[in-house]
């Protein structure tokens, strides 16, 4: 299996504010479906209430502590290892969001996508977790501009997963 985290950040770890994202690229949304196409997704309750509908092409599996939630076309577990269960047999999984399964799952990842966006968010409320990047080798995958806006599309590929 492998376990990957995917998300957009700003320069101080900024991931959203009000139960959204703070930037809306349409760049970073097409790098995120096509890097996570096919693959199983993983999500908090918040996150999943976010998106319009379950992620296509993909397996969505929704954590949350209230055990009569209900989310269409997903499954839902009711903890962290519920979920390491149900995803062992998986090939490539992502862990989508929010900030807590980011940071519950941050020492199963042994892959991170970010898009570092030169940009920073002074009233975010939602952070990714800060990580020892030197467990990591750093890759950017590409970098483009965007009103002036520059994105970096980067894994982070741990050091003992080579």
């Amino acid at each position: 299996m492998n376990i990957a985290m995917i998300a957009a950040v700003g320069k101080h770890l900024e991931l959203g504010k009000n139960n959204d994202l703070i930037w809306h690229f349409k760049e970073d949304m097409r790098f995120f479906r096509e890097t996570t196409r096919g693959a199983t997704v993983v999500m908090g309750r918040k996150t999943f209430e976010s998106l319009p509908a379950a992620l296509p092409g993909r397996r969505n599996i929704v954590i949350t502590k209230n055990a009569s939630y209900q989310a269409k076309n997903a499954e839902v577990v009711g903890s962290m290892e519920q979920a390491l269960e149900i995803i062992k047999n998986d090939k490539n999984v992502f862990f989508i969001g929010g900030a807590s399964i980011y940071k519950a799952f941050m020492p199963y990842a042994q892959k991170i996508f970010l898009t570092e966006i030169d940009d920073e968010c002074a009233d975010a409320d939602t952070f990714f977790p800060d990580f020892d990047k030197s467990l990591y080798k750093k890759e950017i995958l590409n970098s483009i501009q965007v009103n002036n806006v520059t994105l970096n599309f980067t894994l982070y590929l741990k050091k003992d997963c080579d």
